[in-house]
Parts: C-alpha cells; structure tokens; sequence
C-alpha cells in the first residue's frame, strides 16, 4: 500500500492535490485529473491486479456497477524527485479523506462517490442488507466497498457532516443525504409514519435508520437535489412558455 501525503483546496468547490515520492502511484476516477507535474506517468486501464484479462474485466466490471467508469487511471511517479497530481470533484461539493487504516480497513460508500485512492486500496461491490433498504434507500441496493491500509478520497455535494454513533445510537436521516458508513452501523429504512407527514412533510416516504457504533457522513445537498432545484425552475418557465 502506497502511503501518500495530500492537501485539499478550496472550501465548496474542492479539488485534492496528492503528493508522490518516486514509484509512488494513485489510482482515480477516469476524468477527474486537473493537472501532473513533470515525472507523472499516467495508464488507463481495467485494474484487477495480477488477475490478468479476467481479472481486469471483472474489476471494470465491478466499478462499472457501482456508478463509476469501467477504466480506472493509474498515476504513478516515475521521475527521482517528489511530483504532484491534482484531482477535482465532479460535483458542487467537497472532498472527505478516509484513512482506512484507522476506520478498520474497510469503509462503505454510496455508488459513485469514489473520486481517487492510493495505490492498493480495492474497490469492490457491497450490496445493502435489506429489501427495504434496496428499494426505498436513495442508492439502491448497492454500495461501494473500500478495503486497504491507506488514503481513500470520496465526494459529496454540499457541506459534509461526521457523526459518530454510540452502540446503540439511532440517527434518523434523509436518504439521499448519506454518503458513507462504518460496516459495523447497522442501516435500514422506515416509513417516515403520519398521513400528513408522508404527504405534505417534503421529506420524502422513507428516512435511513442508522444505529451505532460507527462512524457516518452525511451530506447537505445531494446531487440529485441540486439537480431538481436548477430543472424545476427552467422547466416551470418553459411550460410556461408553451402554453401561451
């Protein structure tokens, strides 16, 4: 596991810039590299370690159901000197570092919020526990896995929020708005109860029940939402528009 050192820029609209010594390497999301200084090689390719053809493929594979694109980039520094490699987020938000050896080596996140990784850390499928969960959960039935020793780097949208569950503590929270959990939390849905509330509420039908321990981040602004706040509007003006 390749140990890096990082620094994050910005405070809304985020990138992290990463710090390599030489034969040092990261592995991101295809498209979010800003900028490489000299000594940066850069390979695209399907992953999977020493597993060859079909172990690339089932890697892709893999990425390609969580939400992210079915290549995966490698930057590595091939120079003799320190370089640095800057990656964006995609989206209106912030950048959540996770260092997965102090998180117990494993953390879940939701599908597509994987932005880059130390060389080593596995990105693999996790699949909710429950059916409600599944349906009714915001991201489906299906997670991101993170596992390794070193830094993982996600991205959320708007401003993020760290709670730490006590055993036995439930937080209550919009589907949408969480980004990533402990394995250890357990995470199901509920109907949000109350005939008003499910129809006049605003809050939607379901609320994420998160009991500890563990460690959750949520976020203030999912994408969707900001998606549906900057539609609704232009798509308002344009019925309007046709109807005259």
């Amino acid at each position: 596991m390749d140990v890096i050192d990082y620094k994050i820029y910005g405070a809304d609209l985020q990138l992290v810039e990463v710090e390599l010594d030489p034969k040092e390497g990261v592995q991101a999301e295809a498209g979010t590299m800003t900028y490489m200084e000299q000594g940066i090689e850069m390979q695209t390719g399907m992953g999977g370690g020493g597993g060859g053809l079909m172990g690339g493929l089932f890697s892709g594979f893999k990425r390609a159901v969580t939400g992210e694109s079915f290549f995966i980039t490698t930057f590595a520094n091939g120079g003799s000197q320190k370089a640095r490699v800057g990656f964006a987020a995609t989206s209106p938000g912030q950048i959540i570092p996770l260092n997965l050896g102090q998180l117990g080596g494993e953390f879940l996140c939701q599908k597509d919020a994987f932005l880059c990784a130390a060389n080593g850390i596995d990105i693999s499928v996790a699949f909710t526990k429950r059916l409600g969960a599944g349906f009714f959960g915001g991201e489906g039935f299906i997670l991101q896995r993170l596992r390794g020793n070193g830094y993982a780097f996600i991205q959320a949208g708007g401003a993020i929020i760290e709670k730490h569950l006590s055993p036995g503590e439930t937080l209550r929270v919009d589907t949408g708005c969480l980004v990533a959990l402990s394995p250890k939390v357990d995470y199901d849905i509920r109907f949000v109860g109350g005939f008003k509330n499910a129809l006049f509420g605003g809050e939607g039908l379901f609320l994420a029940h998160l009991t500890g321990p563990g460690t959750v981040y949520l976020q203030s602004l999912p994408f969707s939402r900001l998606v549906d706040r900057i539609t609704l509007p232009l798509q308002n003006q344009l019925n309007s528009l046709t109807n005259q």
